[in-house]
């Protein structure tokens, strides 16, 4: 059978539209993406305090929602470049320079570990870890201004990915069951009654907790806990038989939240002694009140300064160029900020 230039050029083009086409049905949405990743970002907001809204909004950003050859080829989901420290395997790619390096990792979740790490043990982000877990507008700030991306518009970005897919929504206690029902409304399958809820409103399930924007006052009582503000963080006094569980749900956090904020290991089963400070809120990285410096006194610890002043443990330790081992001495003195 002979074929004339114009039937080979009608084949030519009809090959290349569904070569195009599978491609395009081949690529992930914004969605999918969500979907298979938002359990990883939970996990490591509750492990490390990073937003999961932004932890998402970054792997979206810089994957391209997993598409990237970045992230196809190398499962690298957050552009992270090798670094001097990096000792795994690599793989070259042009970026600010050409055939830059950058890490490879053998699963997406090894990726989205490298990142919580990256960002949590990093001391130019270590100032990010004052903002709430729930801010992620000044994380997205603070990303840019720690120098996570050149892009002049980083942050605006974060922003924008974050509120147009609703991922704000996992930042909440319950955000994966506000999410699913934010996803049912917008396809039209939700009763009147969540329809009419606020964009991070909480199902009436959860009502009895308390509205933080209601406790964040120098004192209030609420279902017997007195709320106190510490160097801008607040905090409640643990009394006799309080738990880690029972303080957690008070104030519409996840018991293992509660204890990061506190730094105790998440797997622990101790809770509170009477009279001990528990935080609410993510520790400040130093001292922002009256005085700059702490003399120990007998039998004081790094954890027991840290929480006498609302400073997370790992930022005193720093200042005072210290172990987080260290074992403190009566009469030492220490840096607050």
């Amino acid at each position: 059978m002979i074929f004339s230039k114009y039937t080979t050029h009608i084949l030519i083009v009809a090959l290349t539209l569904l070569v195009w086409d599978s491609a395009a049905q081949s690529r992930q949405t914004r969605e999918e993406y969500v979907d298979k990743y938002k359990h990883i970002a939970i996990e490591h907001m509750e492990r490390y305090g990073i937003p999961a809204s932004i932890t998402l909004a970054q792997g979206i950003l810089e994957s391209d929602s997993g598409n990237s050859n970045l992230a196809r080829k190398s499962n690298n989901h957050f552009g992270i470049k090798c670094k001097s420290d990096w000792k795994g395997e690599r793989v070259y790619h042009n970026d600010d320079a050409p055939n830059e390096c950058f890490r490879k990792y053998d699963s997406v979740e090894e990726s989205y570990e490298d990142h919580a790490e990256f960002l949590d043990q990093s001391p130019r982000y270590d100032s990010l870890f004052a903002y709430s877990s729930n801010d992620y507008r000044s994380w997205a700030r603070g990303l840019k201004a720690a120098g996570y991306a050149t892009a002049s518009d980083y942050a605006q970005r974060l922003v924008r990915i974050i509120e147009e897919n609703n991922l704000f929504l996992f930042d909440e206690d319950n955000g994966s069951e506000l999410y699913a029902a934010r996803m049912r409304a917008e396809r039209g399958r939700v009763d009147e009654e969540f329809a009419t809820q606020s964009s991070v409103a909480v199902p009436e399930t959860m009502e009895a907790r308390i509205d933080p924007d209601n406790y964040r006052v120098p004192e209030r009582t609420y279902n017997g806990f007195s709320v106190y503000a510490n160097n801008g963080v607040h905090y409640i006094v643990a009394r006799n038989g309080d738990t880690f569980a029972r303080i957690a749900q008070t104030f519409a956090l996840t018991e293992r939240t509660l204890r990061k904020y506190n730094e105790i290991d998440p797997k622990s089963v101790a809770n509170p002694i009477e009279g001990e400070y528990v935080y609410i809120e993510q520790k400040q990285s130093r001292w922002t009140g009256e005085g700059s410096h702490h003399r120990v006194k007998q039998g004081e610890t790094l954890t027991s300064v840290a929480q006498e002043y609302g400073i997370r443990r790992k930022q005193l330790a720093r200042m005072n160029r210290l172990k987080m081992s260290a074992a403190l001495v009566e009469g030492q003195t220490l840096r607050l900020n």
